[in-house]
């Protein structure tokens, strides 16, 4: 088993328990209020890192009581424990770690573009306060313009107010700076959390750890050494009951300038000089904008159709629930991006994130350069096995790195192996959802994790080509659920000589 570091003075996450302050949640009845956002507050009471005078006020416009959203939402957290697939799935809850956010549990009545309701809220929110937006994207701006007329966003006497927005956050570059412009209006930026749930992983948050804390990963860590770095979210899941919210989305706006750029950011970024959140955040942001825009020749989309999954026939993309018959939306989408910089001019990085493919699995790959193969001419070795490490997001965590090594016997004979690192086999797992950090965080006043204005825009800038294009017309490649992807994804990588890895675990 690993030995621990000592955590004493650790900034990040669990030291000591988050300031006192009143969470005030927008969307209280909404599925992301239910599934990520208690059972993360189960989770931070579990572990001991909430304040005693915690207070957590749901806001929504239906009818309610303290009462009745404590009973709804004690039966979903119930419901968790019979649901092995459900995104947190506990054994059984712990009345005492449950009960201390039950009881902190307020409920308001309220309509979201209504003063009254900014009135009522200033009421009942004195000092410190978190407000989470969990509801749909038009409401983001109204909402913080609202609170800023209300003088809910003053920091007065010590005390902070911050503001939480989950993503889509904006969907094209024009609509991502106006919000901006919105939000800036009203709050200042280091009262803005822009959320990314994707970078509340373990995982994730462990790139840094393995490239800044071992002296044999970072000086090779550059384009004299890498030949091209896979980004991979394949989801075998399809659009399921989300078809009116997809159908204007697309895989592009839901997955890359985000969750996909956030997995780039953390793999190719400068070593910041210190894990102080504007520090990190800068050098994220350096790197966005160091990518150059991707042209059209350099991406592919696709949709899925009707296929066989995991055992059973599905549906295509276009039979779903609330999807035009004729739909042109994109459920994959893959791109080639090159980065302007000294570290990596001449390394592309491959991306691609699809719904209904084979296999489900988030990975980032590095692919070294290969060794000379002139020392083992005169051998039976046909090829040298690529060199690759492969850090595992999910389903597992941890990484597996192939490399060369001799077969016992007489002669110099090469095969492939690999070493694999599994976080389970060396930590204690604990259901989790990926928010209990980004809440944390959130409540101590580190933004590390969180996206700045300027990287928001810039990430939509290097997809503004897509956006626009794709938006004139033309429909999808259509790939088979159950598949890897459309046909135009594997030439993408074929005409560099290159292939994706399988998503098989192969």
């Amino acid at each position: 088993m690993a030995s621990p570091i000592s955590m004493e003075g650790r900034a990040a996450s669990g030291t000591k328990a988050a300031p006192p302050c009143t969470l005030v949640i927008f969307g209280a009845g909404g599925d992301l209020t239910k599934r990520l956002l208690m059972p993360a507050l189960y989770n931070l009471a579990g572990s001991r890192l909430l304040a005693g005078e915690l207070s957590v006020w749901g806001i929504d416009h239906v009818d309610g009581s303290d009462e009745s959203w404590r009973q709804n939402l004690t039966a979903t957290m119930d419901s968790f424990t019979k649901d092995a697939g459900a995104e947190f799935h506990a054994e059984r809850i712990d009345p005492e770690a449950w009960g201390f956010v039950r009881e902190r549990l307020h409920y308001l009545k309220g309509d979201f573009l209504a003063p009254e309701t900014y009135r009522d809220i200033a009421a009942r929110v004195p000092g410190s306060a978190v407000f989470y937006l969990a509801v749909a994207a038009r409401f983001f701006a109204p909402i913080v313009e609202h609170l800023g007329a209300a003088g809910l966003l003053k920091q007065e006497g010590g005390a902070f107010r911050r503001v939480v927005i989950e993503k889509p956050f904006g969907s094209d570059l024009a609509s991502a700076r106006e919000l901006n412009r919105r939000l800036l209006a009203v709050a200042e930026e280091p009262q803005l959390y822009r959320i990314d749930h994707f970078l509340g992983k373990e995982t994730v948050q462990s790139i840094m750890a393995i490239r800044f804390a071992n002296g044999m990963f970072e000086p090779i860590w550059r384009r004299e050494h890498v030949d091209h770095v896979q980004i991979t979210a394949a989801e075998t899941i399809g659009v399921e009951e989300r078809g009116a919210f997809y159908e204007p989305t697309g895989a592009l706006r839901d997955m890359v300038p985000n969750h996909l750029f956030q997995l780039l950011c953390m793999t190719a970024m400068e070593p910041p000089n210190s894990f102080d959140a504007e520090a990190v955040r800068t050098e994220k942001a350096k790197l966005v904008q160091a990518v150059r825009p991707v042209p059209l020749a350099d991406a592919v989309r696709g949709q899925y159709a009707a296929g066989r999954l995991l055992g059973r026939d599905v549906a295509a993309y276009r039979a779903e629930p609330h999807v035009a018959a004729d739909s042109r939306t994109e459920t994959y989408a893959a791109l080639k991006l090159t980065i302007d910089n000294w570290r990596w001019a001449g390394v592309p990085f491959y991306l691609r994130t699809g719904k209904r493919m084979t296999g489900r699995r988030t990975e980032i790959a590095v692919h070294f350069k290969p060794a000379p193969y002139q020392l083992f001419r005169d051998t039976p070795v046909d090829q040298l096995a690529p060199n690759i490490l492969r850090i595992q997001v999910d389903p597992d965590q941890g990484t597996v790195t192939q490399f060369n090594a001799k077969v016992p016997g007489p002669t110099m004979r090469l095969a492939k192996v690999s070493t694999s690192y599994r976080e389970k086999d060396f930590f204690d797992e604990k259901p989790n959802v990926g928010y209990e950090t980004l809440l944390y965080d959130c409540m101590i006043g580190d933004a590390t994790l969180f996206q700045r204005a300027d990287n928001i825009e810039a990430s939509w800038a290097v997809v503004e080509p897509l956006v626009a294009g794709w938006g004139q017309g033309g429909a999808p490649q259509a790939y088979a659920a159950g598949s890897a992807g459309p046909a135009d994804a594997d030439a993408l990588l074929a005409r560099d000589g290159r292939h994706w890895l399988p998503l098989d675990g192969a």
